[in-house]
């Protein structure tokens, strides 16, 4: 009997490519540590130390949770808002 070996990793992007919608079709004007980290290809704890050094975007906080700007994601990105 065959048994088939997963990455981690892959099982972890599938789903979240199935979770998050493409940044272009994102309208809210915040989303998610989780969001963010996935449209940047870093892991959350990379971006909650942006928040705390000022790098590349700053979150805003709503009711003590982080939230990313969409439209600085996309201009970090290059993405047309």
């Amino acid at each position: 009997m065959a048994t088939q070996v997963t990455n981690h990793s892959d099982e972890i992007r599938r789903a979240s490519e199935t979770q998050f919608p493409p940044l272009e079709l994102v309208n809210r004007p915040t989303v998610t540590t989780e969001q963010a980290a996935y449209y940047h290809n870093r892991k959350p704890q990379t971006l909650r130390e942006w928040a705390m050094t000022g790098k590349v975007i700053q979150p805003i906080r709503i009711n003590g949770r982080l939230s990313w700007p969409v439209a600085g994601i996309k201009a970090a990105l290059g993405v047309p808002a």
